[in-house]
Protein backbone atom coordinates (compact mmCIF):
# COMPACT_ATOMS: atom_id res chain seq x y z
CA UNK A 1 0.00 0.00 0.00
CA UNK A 2 1.56 3.78 -1.05
CA UNK A 3 1.97 6.08 1.83
CA UNK A 4 -0.30 8.55 0.23
CA UNK A 5 -3.13 5.75 0.48
CA UNK A 6 -1.93 4.37 4.14
CA UNK A 7 -2.10 8.19 5.25
CA UNK A 8 -5.02 8.97 3.90
CA UNK A 9 -6.88 5.65 5.44
CA UNK A 10 -5.16 6.47 8.74
CA UNK A 11 -6.49 10.86 8.93
CA UNK A 12 -9.77 9.38 7.78
CA UNK A 13 -10.22 7.03 10.18
CA UNK A 14 -8.63 9.68 13.22
CA UNK A 15 -11.55 12.39 12.16
CA UNK A 16 -14.43 9.87 12.09
CA UNK A 17 -15.66 10.85 15.38
CA UNK A 18 -13.46 13.99 16.59
CA UNK A 19 -15.87 15.11 19.35
CA UNK A 20 -15.94 11.77 20.55
CA UNK A 21 -13.17 10.13 23.09
CA UNK A 22 -11.88 7.21 21.43
CA UNK A 23 -13.52 3.71 22.75
CA UNK A 24 -10.18 2.36 24.00
CA UNK A 25 -8.07 4.38 25.85
CA UNK A 26 -3.97 3.05 25.31
CA UNK A 27 -1.75 4.71 27.59
CA UNK A 28 1.71 5.44 26.68
CA UNK A 29 4.25 2.48 27.18
CA UNK A 30 7.24 3.38 29.23
CA UNK A 31 8.28 0.02 29.95
CA UNK A 32 11.34 -1.80 28.55
CA UNK A 33 9.78 -4.82 27.84
CA UNK A 34 7.19 -4.81 25.41
CA UNK A 35 3.61 -6.51 26.87
CA UNK A 36 2.46 -9.72 25.45
CA UNK A 37 1.22 -9.37 21.91
CA UNK A 38 2.34 -5.71 21.19
CA UNK A 39 4.99 -4.74 18.77
CA UNK A 40 8.66 -4.94 19.27
CA UNK A 41 9.14 -1.78 17.92
CA UNK A 42 7.44 -0.70 21.46
CA UNK A 43 10.83 -2.03 22.72
CA UNK A 44 13.24 0.58 20.57
CA UNK A 45 14.08 3.24 22.26
CA UNK A 46 13.19 5.81 19.58
CA UNK A 47 9.50 3.85 19.18
CA UNK A 48 9.52 3.91 23.01
CA UNK A 49 9.84 7.73 23.46
CA UNK A 50 7.34 8.88 20.73
CA UNK A 51 4.52 6.66 22.92
CA UNK A 52 6.12 8.32 25.62
CA UNK A 53 5.85 11.74 24.34
CA UNK A 54 2.56 11.27 22.62
CA UNK A 55 0.97 9.77 25.62
CA UNK A 56 1.90 12.86 27.94
CA UNK A 57 0.76 15.66 24.93
CA UNK A 58 -2.27 13.93 24.81
CA UNK A 59 -2.52 14.78 28.02
CA UNK A 60 -2.45 17.88 27.25
CA UNK A 61 -4.38 18.53 24.95
CA UNK A 62 -7.05 17.09 27.32
CA UNK A 63 -6.67 19.21 29.81
CA UNK A 64 -6.54 22.28 27.27
CA UNK A 65 -10.08 21.27 26.68
CA UNK A 66 -10.86 22.67 30.12
CA UNK A 67 -9.28 25.39 30.02
CA UNK A 68 -11.06 28.87 29.76
CA UNK A 69 -9.39 31.95 27.90
CA UNK A 70 -5.34 31.32 27.16
CA UNK A 71 -3.82 28.17 26.65
CA UNK A 72 -0.95 28.33 29.84
CA UNK A 73 2.11 27.35 28.60
CA UNK A 74 1.07 26.61 24.94
CA UNK A 75 4.21 28.06 23.41
CA UNK A 76 5.74 24.88 25.74
CA UNK A 77 3.26 22.73 24.08
CA UNK A 78 3.74 23.98 20.38
CA UNK A 79 7.40 23.18 20.72
CA UNK A 80 6.80 19.35 22.27
CA UNK A 81 4.72 18.64 19.61
CA UNK A 82 7.25 20.38 16.88
CA UNK A 83 9.74 17.77 18.88
CA UNK A 84 7.33 14.41 17.94
CA UNK A 85 7.04 15.45 14.72
CA UNK A 86 10.60 15.30 14.15
CA UNK A 87 10.20 11.61 16.29
CA UNK A 88 7.55 10.65 14.40
CA UNK A 89 9.67 11.37 10.63
CA UNK A 90 13.01 10.13 12.30
CA UNK A 91 10.51 6.79 12.79
CA UNK A 92 9.48 6.98 8.97
CA UNK A 93 12.78 6.91 7.88
CA UNK A 94 14.09 4.29 10.23
CA UNK A 95 11.28 1.47 8.87
CA UNK A 96 12.37 3.24 5.54
CA UNK A 97 16.02 2.31 5.71
CA UNK A 98 15.39 -0.76 7.18
CA UNK A 99 13.17 -1.86 3.83
CA UNK A 100 10.25 -1.90 5.89
CA UNK A 101 7.13 -2.38 3.63
CA UNK A 102 4.26 -1.72 6.05
CA UNK A 103 1.56 0.78 6.89
CA UNK A 104 3.44 2.09 9.85
CA UNK A 105 6.15 3.85 8.10
CA UNK A 106 3.80 5.21 5.99
CA UNK A 107 1.35 6.27 8.76
CA UNK A 108 4.48 7.86 11.21
CA UNK A 109 5.03 10.07 7.99
CA UNK A 110 1.39 11.20 7.92
CA UNK A 111 1.19 11.87 11.73
CA UNK A 112 4.44 13.88 11.33
CA UNK A 113 2.63 16.42 9.10
CA UNK A 114 -0.47 16.43 9.97
CA UNK A 115 1.04 17.65 13.91
CA UNK A 116 1.67 20.88 12.74
CA UNK A 117 -1.68 21.19 10.89
CA UNK A 118 -3.36 20.20 14.04
CA UNK A 119 -1.34 22.88 15.66
CA UNK A 120 -2.10 25.69 13.25
CA UNK A 121 -5.55 24.78 13.77
CA UNK A 122 -5.75 25.40 17.40
CA UNK A 123 -3.73 28.78 17.23
CA UNK A 124 -6.45 30.19 14.62
CA UNK A 125 -9.15 28.60 16.58
CA UNK A 126 -11.69 31.89 17.18
CA UNK A 127 -14.09 30.65 19.16
CA UNK A 128 -14.50 28.05 22.12
CA UNK A 129 -16.29 25.48 20.00
CA UNK A 130 -13.59 25.38 17.08
CA UNK A 131 -10.35 25.56 19.91
CA UNK A 132 -12.04 22.71 21.75
CA UNK A 133 -12.64 20.53 17.98
CA UNK A 134 -9.12 21.68 17.50
CA UNK A 135 -7.59 20.28 20.84
CA UNK A 136 -10.23 17.25 20.29
CA UNK A 137 -8.70 16.97 16.82
CA UNK A 138 -5.19 16.45 18.04
CA UNK A 139 -5.63 14.63 20.85
CA UNK A 140 -7.13 12.03 18.88
CA UNK A 141 -4.17 11.96 16.51
CA UNK A 142 -1.77 12.04 19.63
CA UNK A 143 -3.47 8.91 20.56
CA UNK A 144 -3.44 7.09 17.29
CA UNK A 145 0.29 8.16 17.18
CA UNK A 146 0.54 5.95 20.39
CA UNK A 147 -1.94 3.19 19.36
CA UNK A 148 -0.25 2.60 15.76
CA UNK A 149 3.30 1.89 17.41
CA UNK A 150 1.83 -0.20 19.95
CA UNK A 151 -0.43 -2.26 17.95
CA UNK A 152 0.97 -5.98 17.49
CA UNK A 153 2.12 -6.29 13.76
CA UNK A 154 0.00 -8.06 11.22
CA UNK A 155 0.83 -11.02 9.77
CA UNK A 156 2.27 -10.60 6.30
CA UNK A 157 -0.27 -11.58 3.39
Amino acid sequence: MSCDVAVSAALFLATLHPGQAPAVRLEPAVATVAPKGANPLTREPLFADIIRRAGGLEKDATAYRKQAGALPKFDVFKAKVAELSELDMKGHLTLAARGTDGDLKCILKGISQDLPRKLDEIAAATDTKARDLALSEMAYLLNDNVGVIAAPPEPPV
